[in-house]
């Protein structure tokens, strides 16, 4: 029987993460994945004479080698840098919203987004100058307490942070509804609502506002050769560091000694590998439900579990069109496309299968000209269901629902943008919350793991972390980790675990 100092449950970004984490450190891995590739979500493939990106819109956190961003450092820290080529984007986003007769691109760079918004309201820089201000603020409290290790003085949040201690419990809607800027301007500050999965009534006003100055502060990239690029440089910083990736393995029981404790997984052959640390890079509904012994799963982990809420399930249209996008009058990259630019609205329309109103495109073309043909344009337009409406549709109906949804998000597309794209398709592929499901093994096809909800938001989690770890040698990472979606989210959440697991070997050799 093998034996490893850590096994790792699945090779999407926070498994592999977390693996060159352990690795780095000098200690022994696994990585074990039931598919032939490495990567998850983060990967591409091929229709025709078209590769397509599999998931990734944008990716924040890069920023350039002079002025890295969070995920640049980590990458470096990790060792997979070296092994990424980056595009960067010229604008953030193209906000189109019908309701209001909203279509404005915005760029990126505080200054110069701040400026871009005077075209909106006589007074818009004054408005998202304070508010840059206020994420500022934000993220330097936000610092000090990850400094602090959780003990942070209450004199100098109260002297230095005050404007977080304010807006700390607020929501996203509560806390622009407190800041009383024009309606205007906080429905174009809401355009990226979707990249969380929630609605404003539920979203933390801190974790999005983070995120917002993240994106806009620092800009965003692509991977050249599309996000399978950043699981390729992972899996060759592993074998790098003497770490084993055993794909087409699946593992189907984490086990646990007679003290509760982690003692090895068994795989789909029926084979063991011992190790007394795991990281599931999948879900908790998975873990405790199906991975481990009913006897081995505390209570509380079981009520903790049922009682989060499923985040947005997944549909994808992928178009190649015969035309290049100067031809077809595509001039950005990523589209916001919105019936209404009010988030809890477009929210409630995404609980139904044919009253579902929004969606985010991109026109991969206009960030990377030579990710297709000369000629050709490739375009992907998402959108969520976020309750599980699939499950009603008939085997025997599915082909014609998917192909219905996906003619009716591209008809609404070019209405919004006016353009005329149908007859110039020459390949399309479609995804269903049923292939996000068979693909990832993700519950109900969920994109976004668990939703963010004001009992249950990124600073519930990672104060709660070592409480809401409830098996010993075992920890859960990557999207349905502290972090929450996203594929900044995961790699760090990926690492956290991995950094956390070897924190729990050096105390055992003690």
């Amino acid at each position: 029987m093998r034996k490893y100092d850590v096994v790792v449950i699945g090779a999407g970004n926070g498994g592999l993460a977390a693996a060159t984490k352990v690795l780095n450190a000098g200690k022994t891995c696994l990585v074990c994945e039931k598919h032939n590739i490495p990567g998850g979500f983060a990967t591409s493939f091929v229709r025709g004479r078209f590769e397509f990106e599999a998931s990734l819109h944008e990716f924040n956190g890069i920023g350039t080698v002079e002025n890295p961003g969070s995920i640049r450092v980590l990458f470096d820290e990790l060792g997979v840098s070296d092994k990424i080529d980056w595009i960067q984007l010229k604008d953030a986003y193209r906000l189109i919203s019908l309701k209001e007769g909203y279509d404005f691109t915005m760029p990126f760079g505080c200054d110069e987004f701040a400026k871009a918004n005077n075209a909106l309201h006589p007074e818009g820089e004054k408005y998202i100058r304070h508010f840059f201000e206020l994420c500022q603020q934000i993220r330097d409290a936000m610092n000090y307490l990850g400094a602090s290790k959780g003990r942070p003085d209450p004199k100098v949040m109260m002297e230095k942070y005050p404007d977080y201690m304010r807006c700390a419990s607020y929501t996203v809607n509560e806390a622009f509804e407190a800041l009383g800027y024009p309606q205007i301007i906080v429905d174009n500050l809401n355009a990226y609502w979707c990249y969380l999965g929630s609605d404003g009534n539920n979203l933390s006003f801190l974790h999005y506002a983070n995120m917002i100055y993240s994106y806009i502060s620092g800009g965003a990239t692509i991977p050249t050769l599309k996000s399978h690029e950043l699981s390729l440089a992972f899996e060759t910083r592993i074998h790098e560091l003497g770490g084993d990736i055993w794909f087409n393995t699946e593992v189907t029981k984490i086990l646990t000694d007679e003290n509760g404790h982690v003692c090895g997984v068994r795989l789909a052959d029926g084979s063991e590998v011992e190790t007394r640390h795991v990281v599931a890079n999948c879900s908790p509904h998975i873990v405790y439900g199906r991975l481990l012994d009913e006897k081995a799963v505390p209570e509380r982990a079981l009520k903790l579990t049922n009682s989060r809420k499923l985040a947005g399930r997944g549909f994808t249209a992928f178009y190649a069109f015969n035309k290049s996008p100067e031809e077809l009058g595509l001039t950005d990259h990523n589209y916001f496309v919105y019936d209404s630019s009010d988030n809890v609205e477009m929210y409630k329309s995404m609980e139904t299968m044919h009253e579902n109103y929004g969606q985010a495109t991109c026109v991969l073309n206009n960030a990377d000209p030579n990710c297709s043909p000369k000629g050709t344009t490739i375009m992907y337009s998402t959108t969520l269901f976020t309750k599980d409406v699939w499950k009603d549709v008939k085997e025997e109906e599915y082909y014609k629902f998917k192909n219905v949804i996906a003619k009716r998000m591209l008809e609404r597309f070019e209405k919004a943008v006016g353009v005329s794209l149908q007859e110039h398709i020459e390949e399309i592929a479609v995804a269903t919350p049923q292939t996000y499901a068979r693909y990832c093994g993700h519950p109900q096809g969920v994109i976004y793991a668990y939703e963010s909800l004001p009992r249950d938001g990124l600073l519930n989690r990672i104060m709660m972390i070592e409480e809401d770890r409830f098996v010993p040698g075992l920890r859960i990472g990557g999207g349905y980790g502290e972090r929450l979606l996203g594929f900044p989210s995961s790699y760090k959440s990926g690492a956290n675990e991995g950094g956390r697991t070897l924190k729990d070997i050096e105390k055992e050799g003690e």
